[in-house]
């Protein structure tokens, strides 16, 4: 089998053998997600992070915090919170996975 240089290519594939790595990497997209989420529609109404931290109750570092990809603190209650005080609602949907596998559930 050919050694490959490309990244993807080995990503993808020790994605495809190690379960907790994958896990790890699912987690991150989603904290990434929120925190676009939620910069994305604080600076889309035109409010600071000082104007959004009012709105929620807390400090403008917190907004800060929770606008980083890298926080892992995102709550769907926090969220829901976020969204509230921006005239907003969260919404939850399911996609598909590349590659999907099935799987078959008992009843």
């Amino acid at each position: 089998m050919k050694r490959t240089k490309d990244a993807l290519v080995i990503l993808k594939n020790r994605l495809a053998t190690k379960p907790r790595l994958k896990a790890l990497v699912e987690e991150e997209r989603v904290n990434y997600q929120a925190a676009l989420a939620i910069r994305g529609t604080r600076k889309k109404m035109g409010l600071t992070q000082a104007q959004l931290a009012k709105e929620i109750g807390t400090t403008q570092s917190v907004i800060a915090r929770l606008e980083n990809a890298d926080y892992r603190g995102h709550t769907l209650k926090l969220l829901e919170h976020i969204a509230e005080a921006m005239g907003r609602r969260v919404t939850i949907s399911f996609t598909p996975m590349p590659a999907h596998r099935s799987y078959a559930y008992a009843h």
